[in-house]
């Protein structure tokens, strides 16, 4: 008894792609996997071209949502912002799981290419620096790497003219009627202030009466 193959068509999945979008298409793969290029002949730098490329496409994801999340706070979407900050720490974690790939290289493997990449570095990502800033720590001596890149100076420079998410969260807590010291300036790098140390105490040891700022703030400490 012969067993006919099976053919997804029969169930109504489409088939014939001329002239209508694909899978590929919409997710531009031709340029994603046309992307790496290694620069020796060892085998192990393409898992280090692309353990790299794919965090940088997290990162692009997390400063979307912690962008979208600081829209929320600062119009008092707080659900929303707690949802999408959510969404940032399981975005960490997987950046951090990520890891566990490379650590299958070992040094050795790393020697036979790191001569070859100069004196580039992930210390020069400009986006894990950009959520940094986001996030509220904010260093203007972190930029010289990338002034050579207009273009990436002008992000830097429009993510510091807001306030960071933190700031943020202590705007609302004044609206909410609390009384702070006044909100330093938006690039001004952070600074422990013992007012707001005490006003978080506050809110933690009371935090039924605080609930909408200690929710937030538990948000914010899962990014830790």
């Amino acid at each position: 008894m012969s067993v006919k193959p099976y053919d997804p068509a029969g169930e109504g999945a489409q088939m014939a792609f001329d002239g209508r979008m694909s899978y590929a298409d919409y997710l531009g793969l031709e340029s994603i996997l046309a992307a790496q290029h290694p620069i020796s002949g060892a085998h192990d730098e393409m898992l280090f071209i692309i353990q790299h490329q794919t965090s940088e496409l997290w990162m692009r994801l997390c400063l979307h949502e912690l962008g979208a999340a600081r829209r929320a706070i600062r119009e008092d979407h707080l659900p929303e912002a707690f949802k999408l900050l959510a969404r940032v720490s399981r975005i960490f974690e997987q950046l951090n799981s990520a890891w566990d790939v490379l650590r299958t290289m070992t040094p050795s493997d790393y020697t036979q290419f790191r001569d070859r990449l100069g004196q580039s570095s992930g210390f020069q990502s400009y986006q894990y620096r950009l959520i940094e800033f986001a996030l509220g720590n904010r260093n203007r001596a972190m930029l010289r790497p990338h002034a050579h890149r207009p273009e990436v100076m002008a992000l830097f420079e429009a993510e510091l003219a807001e306030l960071s998410i933190y700031g943020e969260a202590l705007m609302l807590a004044r609206r909410l009627g609390h009384d702070l010291p006044e909100q330093r300036p938006a690039d001004v790098p952070h600074a422990a202030d013992p007012a707001i140390i005490a006003f978080w105490k506050r809110v933690y040891q009371d935090t039924s009466a605080h609930w909408t700022l200690y929710e937030l703030a538990e948000k914010l400490v899962d990014l830790e």
